[in-house]
């Protein structure tokens, strides 16, 4: 992999739900620095320099990680315990952007340390609406905090 200065780590594995988010960011030119993942374990190479990914600069962190739950090989509630777990990468903020509705869904995500949990919107326009949002919020509004204390 190239290393190269990621803003937004996308985590999903629906390709319609990842282009309609790809695209929502792009209409507000959010997405230029965005790396777009399909998988748990992939997503967890990338963020902990691993596997294809151990040749990237580790300091060279994202942004925001905008996490999909329902992943394949490694689901989404386990890569973001183990972005929280660690010293290195719990300062990153992580975004849970799901269809899932569900209290236990929601109740595990921010016992694991989600910074925001949205519902994927079924409609169109109310999907890039929020998408269009949480970029300029997060991208433009939100003071990062990575780096260390004290």
């Amino acid at each position: 992999m190239e290393d190269r200065y990621i803003d937004i780590l996308l985590v999903e594995d629906n390709p319609y739900e990842a282009q309609l988010t790809i695209a929502g960011l792009e209409e507000h030119n959010l997405a230029r620095n965005l790396l777009h993942i399909n998988d748990g374990a992939e997503a967890l190479d990338f963020i902990f320099s691993k596997g294809q990914y151990s040749r990237k600069n580790g300091r060279n962190e994202p942004k925001i990680i905008l996490l999909d739950l329902n992943l394949p090989k490694i689901g989404g509630l386990e890569v973001l315990r183990q972005i929280k777990a660690d010293e290195q990468t719990r300062s990153i903020p992580v975004i849970i952007l799901s269809s899932s509705k569900e209290d236990v869904d929601v109740i595990c995500g921010y016992h694991h340390g989600v910074n925001s949990y949205i519902v994927k919107p079924v409609e169109f326009n109310l999907f890039n609406k929020a998408i269009a949002d949480l970029g300029m919020y997060w991208m433009l509004l939100n003071q990062s905090s990575i780096g260390r204390c004290g």
